[in-house]
């Protein structure tokens, strides 16, 4: 007996199928471009042609339900797999000095970025999602803080989709001036390995920059420049949960509010008090909740090398059809109005978390 249930789902896999092809396809050709041209980041590619796809009219009406489907549940998986890259126990043994490294680089970074783009007068979205991934780990960690950046219920998707791919065009931009400029400031600065590959982890914003500037350097660099890089990664889901928890909370907060002030109007109006049942946003994320699983999974069970290869390739992937289906979300011109004090805060950003990491670096050695 065929379930209820079953022909419904079909036909939501049916009509999601043309966009999940499109931004597949385009994921594929941006991997593949990377692949030949290392400098060439993926992620950013993705998002570019996505921005052209929207403004150029190229994205079918039927490509619409999988587009969306890319930019959020792709998305969200796609942060969850990253969590098993990182493993605790390693990221400890780098020792307590590139541990102190990492936090204060995160948490300073985070907080001026908050502080700039205030100054600057960037929109709050936009700040925090620029903060964020200045501070952890590029376009992943964009992507993961625009999933709870609407939870106060203030912010329409389209400007939360918007602010992700400014956001992610920047650190991405920067992050490669980051990724070339470094290397050979750090030779010409006489770091040490140790201290070379702590500064190259913790002031540049993607993994695959840190992989690609570390191995421009030697093998010793970038084992604790990616040991270092994913000490950052690994803050990322408090870091969301703790700002979900927040937002999630001052949204109940004016919930209930807005519930007193029209059940005492009822009230005064002779009237029964309307029922509030509204859904209520979860206090963490089930996709930061599964990110910490595989991190758990990774630190205390052996994990076979081809397993992680593999995940990681899968993650990856994801994340690049995620970036896709983020840049069709994007209107040039409204992305235009912004751009300006949007890049002017990366590069502030970027400036903050290279020196802040330098600073400690200097110290190691």
């Amino acid at each position: 007996m065929r379930h209820a249930g079953a022909v419904p789902h079909l036909t939501a896999w049916r009509r999601r199928a043309p966009g999940l092809l499109l931004t597949a396809l385009v994921a594929v050709l941006a991997l593949a471009l990377n692949r030949a041209v290392p400098v060439v980041s993926a992620l950013l590619v993705a998002i570019l042609v996505g921005v052209l796809l929207r403004n150029l009219r190229l994205v079918p009406a039927a490509a619409e339900d999988g587009v969306r489907y890319s930019a959020r549940t792709v998305l969200r998986l796609g942060v969850v797999l990253l969590g098993l890259q990182l493993s605790v126990p390693e990221v400890v043994g780098l020792g307590w000095g590139a541990l102190a490294v990492i936090v204060v680089t995160v948490a300073g970074t985070w907080t001026l970025t908050l502080l700039l783009g205030r100054l600057l007068r960037v929109p709050a979205t936009l700040t925090l999602l620029m903060a964020t991934g200045t501070a952890i780990c590029g376009a992943s960690a964009v992507a993961a803080m625009a999933a709870v950046a609407g939870t106060a219920g203030r912010e329409r998707e389209e400007d939360v989709d918007a602010a992700a791919t400014t956001a992610v065009a920047a650190v991405t931009i920067f992050g490669t001036a980051a990724m070339l400029a470094m290397p050979p400031l750090a030779a010409a600065l006489a770091l040490d390995a140790h201290a070379t590959g702590v500064w190259l982890g913790a002031g540049i914003h993607e993994v695959g920059q840190v992989v690609a500037a570390g191995g421009l350097v030697g093998e010793a660099v970038l084992a604790t420049a990616v040991l270092t890089k994913l000490g950052r990664v690994v803050l990322l889901a408090p870091l969301v949960a703790g700002v979900s928890y927040a937002r999630s909370r001052r949204a109940r907060m004016e919930a209930e509010r807005l519930a007193a002030v029209e059940s005492a109007d009822a009230v005064l109006a002779g009237s029964a008090p309307p029922h509030h049942d509204a859904a209520r946003p979860p206090l963490v994320p089930a996709f930061v909740v599964g990110f910490l699983v595989l991190v758990a999974v990774r630190s205390l069970l052996p994990v076979p090398a081809g397993v992680l290869e593999a995940v990681q390739s899968a993650s990856t992937f994801l994340l690049t059809v995620a970036m896709v289906a983020l840049g069709a979300g994007v209107n040039v011109r409204a992305l235009l109005t912004r751009g300006g004090p949007a890049l002017l805060l990366g590069l502030a950003s970027s400036v903050v978390a290279a020196g802040l990491s330098l600073g400690g670096a200097l110290l190691l050695r």
